[in-house]
């Protein structure tokens, strides 16, 4: 609800809800009509392929656009995952040389974040207050992608201040899962999660970091693709591969633990050296970088995105218990932090709740990592999360759940999730004898895991390399994927309807 007082916000994502459903509205006949034969062949091309027939003028890139609009509004109807529909600019964008149709990329329809600059469009990121306020010229990530030859032609769901597992907000509503209507389809790249999984899209962009992009950017690191690395990895007869089974804060469900088992088992099966890995102890241990990346994400105490919010917007679940946090008192802090450790004998839900300054802490916690975690391995495998994904409104009880993710981000290491297999509500379910951790963050997590509801849902597999090792990162997914494939795992993929 609502309060009195906020009738401008709610008009303003009123008039933005009605411009999409407008432009959906009164698309070319191109759009509007069943999917033609030839487009679903288009639409079960690899990307490979539709790039050289659209570099050799085997296929038009206007006819895979208009496969792909058609796919991603009924991804729109299905999952309300799309924000801005920019179909006809992108049939413009490719008649008028607005994309290098030569490019290693030419003609794919690619979808963005809602975050990401498209000039002529708004970035609201789900503020009513960002709204009607389109950019003027392309982002850097914009600008990139056409000199590829991609051509942006969507832009996809996320959550109010980005710091969700969730997709919702006031101007563009809620995003489902594809998979199952009452989940989330994840985040702060859900709606990318959710087109992507319904067949929308083929290639979604996240974040603001890919290809070459210090040539629009020079903040970013000046390294290009390298193949010859990426073809070792791809070639390599034998891989030394960590599992991590566990953050220690969360353990994995038994969806997630399974899907990781399975990928053990496939591996092993095809002669490579996968052992356990020993967690470290505190004050290096998983639990250390949570806090520590807690701390450095809320470093400004929630401030930046709070400010952003107009009179009457709802914020996300989760990140309304952070901001309420950030905003007590320091003593009554203070007093919870000791009530939650001393009286409810919590310590990880304590150590979470503290204020932490440790810059030197952080770095040496991140030196020893590094140093320790990656001794004579390629890579490490991990679970993506700790449960599949979480019901709507599910962010208020398990916001501190995302150990297996941050522990990476912290380090800023490459990381890459494979779709493994699917719930079973038989094999996944909770026995008398699964012990859930007892701290405040596990239970938040397995509040809401149920494998009789969440049947069907993906759960997957997250490779883990070093810093700046994409190429290694990519090559090892494929040997993975290859190897659950050969040990007869393949996951199904939905098909557009």
């Amino acid at each position: 609800m609502w309060p009195f007082g906020s009738s401008q916000h709610r008009q303003i994502c009123q008039r933005k809800q009605d411009e999409r459903a407008s432009r959906i509205a009164n698309l070319p006949q191109s759009y509007q009509s069943p999917i033609s034969s030839s487009e679903r062949s288009i639409l079960d091309t690899p990307i490979e392929e539709l790039v050289e027939d659209v570099q050799n003028s085997i296929k038009s890139p206007i006819d895979v656009l208009r496969a792909y609009g058609k796919a991603a509004v009924k991804a729109q109807h299905a999952t309300n995952c799309v924000t801005e529909i920019m179909f006809p600019d992108a049939e413009t964008w490719i008649s008028n040389d607005g994309v290098n149709l030569k490019g290693p990329l030419a003609g794919i329809p690619v979808s963005l974040k809602d975050s990401i600059v498209v000039g002529g469009y708004d970035t609201s990121v789900g503020y009513s207050g960002k709204c009607f306020k389109p950019w003027a010229k392309d982002g850097a990530m914009v600008r990139l992608l056409k000199d590829a030859g991609a051509v942006p032609f969507v832009k996809t769901a996320l959550p109010i201040t980005l710091l969700s597992f969730e997709s919702t907000n006031d101007v563009w509503g809620r995003c489902t899962n594809p998979h199952n209507k009452d989940y989330s389809p994840g985040g702060s790249t859900g709606g990318e999660g959710a087109i992507l999984a319904f067949g929308g899209s083929r290639i979604g962009i996240g974040s603001d970091v890919a290809g070459s992009p210090w040539t629009y950017d020079q903040s970013v690191h000046p390294i290009a693709w390298r193949q010859e690395t990426y073809e070792a990895f791809k070639d390599k007869k034998k891989f030394r591969i960590g599992v991590l089974r566990t953050d220690g804060v969360v353990d994995p469900s038994p969806a997630c633990a399974r899907a990781l088992q399975l990928s053990i088992d496939a591996l092993k099966n095809q002669g490579h050296d996968v052992f356990d890995l020993t967690l470290p102890s505190a004050p290096h241990a998983p639990l250390d970088a949570l806090a520590i990346a807690s701390q450095l994400l809320n470093a400004e105490g929630t401030r930046t995105y709070s400010r952003f919010f107009s009179s009457g917007e709802t914020n996300d679940a989760g990140a309304a218990q952070l901001t309420f946090w950030m905003g007590l008192p320091s003593p009554l802090r203070w007093l919870y932090v000791k009530y939650v450790r001393y009286i409810l004998r919590d310590a990880t839900w304590a150590r979470l709740l503290e204020s932490l300054h440790e810059k030197s802490a952080y770095q040496n916690w991140e030196l020893v990592y590094q140093r320790e975690s990656f001794k004579n391995m390629d890579v490490m495998i991990t679970p993506p999360n700790a449960t599949p994904a979480v019901p709507h409104d599910g962010m208020k009880d398990a916001v501190a759940s995302c150990g297996y993710t941050f522990l990476f981000n912290l380090l800023d290491y490459t990381c890459g999730i494979i779709p493994v297999t699917k719930v079973d509500a038989t094999k996944d379910t909770l026995l008398r004898d699964f012990v859930v951790n007892k701290n405040g963050v596990a239970k938040g997590a397995y509040k809401h895991y149920d494998a009789d509801k969440m049947a069907g849902l993906p759960v997957a597999v997250q490779v883990v390399g070093r810093r700046l090792e994409e190429e290694k990162v990519l090559a090892v997914m494929e040997r993975v994927e290859q190897a659950l494939e050969e040990s007869g795992t393949v996951y199904e993929l939905l098909q557009v309807p």
